[in-house]
């Protein structure tokens, strides 16, 4: 897929390929505020981060998921991390059009946190439109899955404002910031809906 050297530039921020020179800068971004981290894990210290990044480099080289560090484009720093995942390739048989493609298709994306400053900022809404644009636009996928604790309903709201549709709940499902395993609500986009979602997520940047 070429995944490594796949840097997704927009306005506010640049989507990177995780790795080892993040690591300074992801300590940095989760030590703003740590109590903001109470769905899911997010590294605190640069033990956790090095084995953080570590996981992700070894989950690229499976060619099962993509990690970047989320970039402010005006400065450089980095403040925050998300990634695609579960990139899933289906067996299509010989002769159909998508037999044999490298790219997947379809894929999740998670994993996504910020640091406290750019919370309410736009930096989410443009990382999703640039990560759902290169999915659809050039992967071709014919979904993506997106997942958060059921509590979050900061996040249900979020995903549910841009036309994610929901799927139901996934009963432990995921580990949780404090590690028991915890319920998801399932949410997706398929290709047909892409037009409105990013009609939409242009809006929340306009």
């Amino acid at each position: 897929m070429g995944t490594e050297s796949l840097v997704l530039s927009g306005t506010y921020v640049r989507l990177e390929p995780l790795d080892h020179r993040h690591i300074d800068g992801l300590v940095a971004a989760s030590a703003a505020d740590p109590s903001l981290y109470q769905w899911s894990p997010v590294p605190q210290g640069r033990v956790e981060a090095t084995r953080y990044v570590d996981t992700a480099l070894a989950w690229r080289d499976a060619r099962t998921a993509l990690a970047f560090a989320t970039v402010r484009v005006d400065d450089g720093v980095v403040i925050g991390s998300t990634r695609f995942f579960d990139l899933e390739r289906w067996a299509w048989p010989s002769g159909h059009p998508r037999h044999a493609r490298h790219a997947p298709d379809a894929c999740e994306i998670g994993y996504t946190w910020l640091t406290r400053p750019a919370i309410r900022t736009k930096a989410n809404t443009e990382a999703k439109l640039l990560m759902m644009t290169h999915a659809f636009e050039t992967w071709e996928v014919l979904r993506i899955c997106l997942h958060t604790d059921a509590r979050n309903q900061r996040s249900r709201a979020a995903i549910e404002r841009i036309g994610g549709k929901f799927e139901g709940i996934l009963r432990s499902h995921r580990l949780a910031a404090d590690f028991i395993a915890r319920d998801s609500a399932r949410y997706s986009i398929v290709a047909v809906e892409w037009p409105d979602v990013k009609r939409r997520l242009g809006q929340l940047l306009a």
